[in-house]
């Protein structure tokens, strides 16, 4: 019997959603408007999409949700979180949240400890734990209702065992209700970037947990007894339960699952990927079907983090745009009628000059509304405004791509038909079947993935046994993130050595990703 599986993606204008069987064919596709309460577009996709369809088939739905990320840029939500560093003697010169923008410094960091702990970055002790100082902070956030707490030690993804008794330590003073985020879970090496992004995951737990249960209950909604997951920043996935304890893990899931499923839709694994929404494009790059990967620090809601995160580009350009004639020229964006271009947009009856009114007027979108209202637009309006639109997609192709050698260029997204038919520094521009909806068969299509990141040590001729052990470990982490240990497979290994450090030492990353497990191969 065909199993089937459903992707939903939750945008800032629309939420979209795919009925796919065990090939990977869209079975069945919808779009409709996200509204202020995001969860009603999943209950309204669903409904959609599992008409007639008999639902003891459906064991898998994935959801793409853009509820963390907004929380973060609109400081909507986020919980005070007590803030506890493992590094004393040694980091006193920079407080945690230092280079925060105030607004969301005030609104999140709570009390802040700096203790004796962390290790150096071969594993060897820098201090032993202070047992009492941590009680002592776990005292200060009681009597403050303090229940989100963020525990970063020096070196922690090289051993994990000072966080993890301070974890203990923590649960047993502050109760089962106490919501703790440990670094090694969320981050890679540098202290900082991994606390910031360790602040941001603690903060985020209860938005986390609403999203949730909020999907749990549009699933039992329609009597879907599935297995539910979550995407994340590199288009892999966590089971729910785990995007609910780590949801700084998706806050890059939507430009990700676009990419992904564009890369599938078109059966490339090389190419430049924009996706135009109603708000925003987005462009990135594809290296082995899997989005290029940021190598530096990257910036959310103006916290500088160092989890994995898509290398993006991302401007206000989407159908949903204001355009605003001037003298002798236009003004597009960055605001943006997003989900209401619909109604607001001149075509529609609205009284907002939008990119999809330009886009329509010019011929490239067909059957959005009635073209009278718009076809008194200047034409030197609705070209300036596409010479702007096209610039722009130009200049993001250029500078995604890291060769001279042009590449094809994959338009999808609901605004996608803003993008021309031939640009600059692409080798032709594909639009595939289904490209409206690529980020919902993104998430749909899926794999399950682990990755390790770690310094190594080399002695001898050890080197090749300490980088196969570091692929078991990306494997394994792998499998127990829900992937088909016969088919999870390396997808990615960087040994980048450290010349600065005492001996022969690199850190390696290693990505390892798989099919999910169905319920008939457990």
């Amino acid at each position: 019997m065909s199993r089937l599986r459903i992707g939903i993606d939750v945008g800032g204008t629309n939420t979209d959603a795919v009925l796919v069987d065990d090939h990977d064919t869209v079975l069945a596709a919808e779009k409709t408007p996200t509204t202020s309460e995001p969860l009603d577009g999943i209950r309204a996709v669903l409904t959609a999409i599992l008409d007639g369809v008999d639902r003891a088939k459906v064991d898998q739905v994935m959801l793409g949700t853009t509820h963390p990320a907004n929380a973060v840029i609109q400081r909507r939500g986020l919980s005070e979180v007590g803030v506890l560093r493992l590094a004393a003697p040694t980091s006193f010169a920079v407080r945690p949240g230092a280079a925060w923008p105030a607004d969301l410094r005030a609104q999140v960091l709570g009390p802040v400890a700096i203790v004796g702990g962390g290790f150096e970055y071969d594993g060897r002790e820098i201090a032993p734990l202070d047992e009492g100082a941590i009680r002592e902070f776990a005292a200060r956030c009681a009597r403050g209702g303090v229940r989100a707490v963020a525990v970063s030690g020096v070196f922690a993804p090289a051993s994990t065992e000072h966080e993890e008794r301070a974890a203990d330590i923590l649960a047993a003073e502050l109760g089962a209700t106490a919501r703790i985020s440990l670094s090694h879970e969320v981050g890679s090496l540098g202290l900082l970037e991994r606390e910031n992004a360790t602040i941001l995951n603690a903060a985020l737990q209860e938005v986390a947990h609403r999203v949730v249960d909020g999907f749990r209950a549009a699933l039992n909604h329609h009597d879907l007894d599935v297995d539910a997951f979550l995407t994340q920043n590199d288009g892999t996935l966590m089971a729910a339960d785990q995007a609910a304890r780590l949801p700084v893990l998706t806050l890059g899931s939507g430009p990700t699952n676009s990419m992904r499923g564009a890369c599938a839709l078109a059966g490339l694994s090389e190419a430049v990927v924009i996706d135009v929404g109603g708000t925003s494009a987005d462009a990135g790059v594809l290296v082995d079907g899997f989005p290029r990967e940021s190598t530096a620090a990257v910036e959310v809601g103006g916290v500088r983090t160092n989890f994995r995160m898509p290398d993006l580009i991302s401007i206000g350009l989407g159908g949903g745009s204001v355009v605003r004639p001037g003298e002798g020229d236009v003004t597009v964006g960055p605001d943006s009628v997003g989900y209401r271009v619909a109604e607001a947009a001149l075509t529609r009856g609205g009284d907002t000059l939008t990119l999809s009114d330009i886009s329509a007027v010019a011929g490239r979108l067909t059957g959005f509304g009635r073209q009278e209202p718009a076809g008194g637009i200047d034409p030197r309006i609705v070209k300036l405004a596409l010479d702007w639109v096209d610039a722009e997609i130009d200049r993001m192709t250029t500078r995604m791509k890291s060769s001279r050698h042009a590449l094809p260029l994959i338009a999808v997204g609901g605004g996608s038909h803003l993008v021309a038919d031939a640009v600059r520094g692409a080798s032709r521009v594909v639009r595939p079947e289904h490209h409206a909806v690529a980020n919902a068969y993104g998430a749909a299509i899926a794999e399950a993935s682990g990755a390790v990141d770690r310094v190594i040590r080399f002695a001898g001729d050890d080197r090749q046994s300490s980088l196969d052990e570091a692929r078991r470990a990306a494997a394994d982490a792998a499998v127990a993130a829900g992937a088909d240990p016969h088919a999870v497979r390396v997808t990615s290994l960087t040994e980048i050595p450290l010349t600065y450090v005492p001996g022969k030492a690199s850190r390696v990353l290693v990505k390892a990703a798989g099919p999910l497990r169905t319920r008939r191969s457990r």
